[in-house]
């Protein structure tokens, strides 16, 4: 069986997605990279990093296929692992397609513990990203810890720390995966309390 090369680009209904890197700080036992090759039919394991240069030759390539509603800095890795990378294929977008395409990063909420000494949210915003979407996945440390497994100590409090500094420029909704293990109420309290907007999002390996 050929295995269809790894994609930087892909798409599902009438948004694109970028999978820019499959490096995370978190090794959450749910993840479909665990287990799975990619999504929609597209294999989003990637050999190798792609640059600015490769991410925006695909790109361009189907921007205009189509009159896309959205794009989404979201694949098999955390994208804010490579925040220049991020920014500048952003500016990139904004300068060549403009509005009203919506910019959207899926983040696990570590940018600042893993950009230490940046203003990632004033960055995001100058780059032209219009709203933010972060995996809470966990109404306390200890959950959290447990189904995220983070690389650093102390990661649920820089999630906490990135939705309040990030909430004051951008759109931000925070996210959880309908777990077992997961108290959704206490989740969407941790979310009120942050006034932000709370998701749900079924879990459901349906993918390849």
């Amino acid at each position: 069986m050929t295995v269809e090369k790894a994609r930087t680009v892909y798409w599902i209904d009438n948004t694109l997605y970028l999978n820019i890197t499959n490096q995370c700080s978190n090794s959450c036992y749910f993840c479909l990279k665990r287990y799975r090759r990619g999504v929609g039919g597209f294999n989003l394991k990637l050999t190798k990093e792609p640059s600015v240069a490769q991410i925006i030759i695909e790109l361009a390539e189907v921007l205009h296929m189509r009159s896309w509603d959205g794009l989404v800095f979201c694949g098999f890795g955390e994208p804010i692992e490579r925040l220049d990378v991020l920014l500048e294929v952003a500016r990139w977008v904004r300068q060549h397609y403009g509005r009203p395409l919506q910019i959207r990063l899926d983040t696990n909420g570590h940018g600042y513990a893993l950009n230490p000494g940046r203003d990632v949210a004033a960055e995001l915003k100058a780059a032209g990203f219009d709203k933010v979407s972060v995996s809470l996945n966990a109404g306390d440390r200890e959950t959290y810890v447990e189904i995220c497994k983070p690389t650093f100590p102390d990661a649920y409090e820089a999630v906490m720390d990135f939705i309040r500094r990030t909430k004051l420029v951008l759109d931000v909704e925070v996210t959880v995966v309908r777990l077992p293990e997961l108290d959704l109420a206490k989740a969407q309290m941790v979310a009120d309390g942050l006034c932000v907007r709370f998701k749900i999002r079924d879990y459901i390996p349906c993918f390849f």
